[in-house]
């Protein structure tokens, strides 16, 4: 009797509604978060990058990406790449054959050791467990901080995000005969991506498109 009071007590916390739960999320919050599930996950982008997103950025989907990044829970970052792998095996089929390495963007050094860790590695982690792709999660590394992108316009985010990436050494110092396909948390403009795929291209290596979690509903 005793053992079973306290395996009640002893449970973690949802980190989004903070009932006990034995689940990363509480199924409440899972059904919330699915409920901005995309119909339609295939979106067009700008350009010569295709897109997928998971989900809409809004209501319980803005609060968990919010809580992943601010409030140190990646565990939410993983469940929602898995969510992404998941939805992408069903709407996305690509050549079975073709294993494309999976390149989180890259936040800057001084960012990632306040936050404790890159959002969109532990994303790209849950992704690939899902898929079975490669991770090389240095694969690019940002080597300038920028400023917050919400606030600026369109060719301030251009300028912001310029010369803000380079290649890491992994791939660097080697030939690279697989595609990239990029992975972030958020999907707005695009500018990020652009910029990421633009130094991959130009080092040779061949960019499938963009994997996401969430973008506004105006995309």
């Amino acid at each position: 009797m005793l053992k079973n009071i306290l395996s009640i007590f002893l449970q973690p916390n949802c980190p989004l509604c903070e009932r006990a739960t034995t689940e990363e999320i509480c199924k409440y919050c899972q059904k919330q978060l699915k409920s901005h599930q995309l119909k339609d996950p295939k979106k067009s982008s700008q350009g010569d990058l295709p897109l997928f997103v998971w989900g809409e950025y809004d209501g319980k989907l803005k609060q968990a990406i919010a809580a992943l990044k601010y409030d140190k829970s990646p565990q939410i970052g993983e469940l929602l790449g898995f969510w992404l792998a998941e939805s992408w095996g069903k709407n996305y089929l690509i050549n079975s054959k073709i294993k494309p390495l999976i390149i989180p963007i890259p936040l800057h050094k001084a960012k990632e050791k306040i936050r404790g860790f890159n959002q969109a590695e532990i994303i790209a982690r849950g992704f690939c467990q899902g898929t079975k792709y490669p991770l090389n999660p240095k694969g690019l590394i940002r080597i300038r901080q920028t400023k917050a992108m919400f606030s600026l316009t369109f060719q301030e985010k251009g300028n912001n995000i310029k010369g803000a990436f380079k290649l890491g050494k992994t791939l660097e110092k080697h030939s690279l005969s697989r595609p990239v396909l990029l992975v972030d948390d958020i999907y707005t403009t695009g500018t990020t991506f652009k910029e990421a795929a633009k130094i991959l291209r130009d080092n040779g290596i061949k960019v499938l498109g963009v994997v996401a979690v969430s973008s506004p509903r105006h995309l």
